[in-house]
Order: structure tokens, then C-alpha cells, then sequence
């Protein structure tokens, strides 16, 4: 059989393109894109060069550096962000949460959750679907769910509840894709109900203040991944500062606490979790 070489893609960029678009990308979100990564930067931003009619990366760069279209480096920075979620990811994390929310609902008259990095809004989503059915079933109280991502674009599709064939079926049990979704052509749309439980907003987790008021648990999983040491200092103490006391904060199972702030340390009731020290705790971080 003939050998095959290495395919080179039609919109192979130079380093300097690839130094630009990276940089923008950490400047907006802080998430940061590994060198031996690049590759990313041609499958993300295929979509938006056929848009525009442009060949190469190259050519958007110049575009963006022109400076005459103000929202083209927004539409960048959405198609990098990494927008992986799939519906109950880790169905063993949202047991735990209904577990916490319950002990939590026992001392607090109500419960505030916050979803940061909610990409496309499954896992916001997953939770309001879990707690309306509990609430139903026992008639326990709902907790108040804020989602917020960086990206408008995703934020778009979550506020719309409209998910393909493919993503409705990543995690999601066949009786709650009747119970919650309507089918339009061949995508599925979350009824009103459903999407009226979360409260969505624009957040750069980053550069931005959290929502008002503080939180009993915050969920902020795969988010930390792609940020830098330095990063994670100034975001930790602002995700301790958001929680009440005793609250909690959800990484992903690749993510720790561990010797990079001294605000949270492992939750002894709830296995993955990561409990508020005192208050003393607050806006501590490790450099």
C-alpha cells in the first residue's frame, strides 16, 4: 500500500497568526491554547472563514487586526472557547448535588447554585431538571440556578434550549427527552418551563464580577483546565468571595484545590467537593 504523508489543511496558518489568535483568546477568556494544540485554531475557525470567504488564518488575522469589523474578534473568541458539556456529565455528581442541596435546604430558607463556564446550557439544564422532580415528587423547594459563560454565542443556544439528535441523546435518559423536550424537525427544544428555572448571563470569569448575592454551591467544572497558574489565583479567591460560608465549589474530576488556594479544602460529607473555610479563608490563595 502507498505511504501517506501528512495532509496539510487549506487554512494552515502562519506562527504569527497562530501568536495573535491565541493571545486574543487569553486576553478575553484567559483560557489558554498548548502550542502542541494549534491544531484546534484550524477546526474552530473553519466555519467562520467559509462565512467570510477567506482561505487562511492568515487572512482573518489581517481582518481582525484592520480593526473595521468591531465584532469579529468576538466571533473568534466564541468559536475557540472549548464548549464541551453534555447533559448529567458525571451522573454521580449531580446525586451528590441533590444530596447537598437537601442539607443545605434544612438550614437555608433557599438554596442559589451557580453554573460558571455553562457552555450550551446542558448542565444548568440537567440540574433544573433534577430539582423540578424532586420538587414534584416531594414537593421540596427549588433552588435558584444562575448560568453564566463567556461566550454570547453558546449563551444564545441555552437560552434557546435547542440541542441536535446527537447532543440530546449524550446523557440524557429517554424519559426526560419526552418529558421536557419538544421535537422541531430533527432537533430537540426544552420546554418554557424548563428554561425559565435558570437564569442565564454573560460572564467572563476572568475580568468580570460574579453575580450579585452569594452562593450555596458553585459548579465550575472543566473551566480551570485551560487557565494559567496566575490565573486561577485571581479566580479562586473571586469564587470563595461569591460562596456563603460553609458553601461549596464542584471542579472537574481533573481539576483540584490542592495547593493552589488555601480558601477551599476537600468537603467531608460530600466526596469531589471542595468546602469554604471560614471566613478567614476568604481571598486566600496560594501564588
Amino acid at each position: 500500500m502507498p505511504v501517506v504523508g501528512p495532509v496539510v489543511g487549506p487554512v494552515a496558518a502562519s506562527q504569527t497568526a497562530i501568536s495573535v489568535l491565541t493571545a486574543l483568546l487569553e486576553a478575553r477568556t484567559g483560557q489558554q491554547i498548548a502550542a502542541y494544540r494549534s491544531w484546534r485554531l484550524d477546526t474552530a475557525l473553519k466555519p467562520l472563514l467559509r462565512d467570510r470567504k477567506l482561505d487562511t488564518l492568515d487572512q482573518l488575522v489581517t481582518q481582525l487586526l484592520e480593526g473595521s469589523d468591531r465584532l469579529i474578534g468576538d466571533r473568534i473568541v466564541d468559536a475557540l472557547v472549548n464548549q464541551e458539556t453534555s447533559f448529567f456529565r458525571d451522573a454521580q455528581v449531580f446525586e451528590l448535588l441533590v444530596e447537598a442541596v437537601a442539607a443545605a435546604q434544612a438550614e437555608r430558607r433557599r438554596v442559589r447554585i451557580w453554573c460558571a463556564g455553562c457552555s450550551t446550557g446542558q448542565e444548568p439544564l440537567s440540574l433544573a431538571m433534577a430539582f423540578a422532580e424532586r420538587h414534584q415528587t416531594s414537593g421540596a423547594p427549588m433552588p435558584e440556578i444562575v448560568a453564566t459563560d463567556v461566550s454570547e454565542a453558546a449563551l444564545a443556544r441555552a437560552r434557546a434550549g435547542r440541542f441536535s439528535q446527537f447532543e440530546i441523546q449524550r446523557g440524557l435518559p429517554v424519559r426526560q427527552m419526552i418529558r421536557w423536550f419538544d421535537t422541531t424537525g430533527s432537533d430537540w427544544v426544552a420546554k418554557p418551563e424548563l428554561v425559565k428555572l435558570v437564569s442565564f448571563r454573560r460572564m467572563n470569569l476572568v475580568s468580570d464580577q460574579p453575580p450579585p448575592g452569594r452562593f450555596d454551591i458553585i459548579l465550575c467544572r472543566n473551566v480551570l483546565l485551560y487557565l494559567s497558574t496566575q490565573t486561577k489565583t485571581h479566580v479562586f479567591p473571586k469564587l470563595a468571595d461569591a460562596l456563603n460560608p460553609g458553601g461549596m465549589l464542584v471542579l472537574g474530576a481533573g481539576e483540584t484545590v490542592i495547593g493552589q488556594t488555601s480558601a477551599f479544602e476537600p468537603s467531608k460529607g460530600f466526596r469531589g467537593f471542595y468546602q469554604l473555610q471560614g471566613e478567614e479563608g476568604r481571598s486566600q490563595a496560594v501564588g
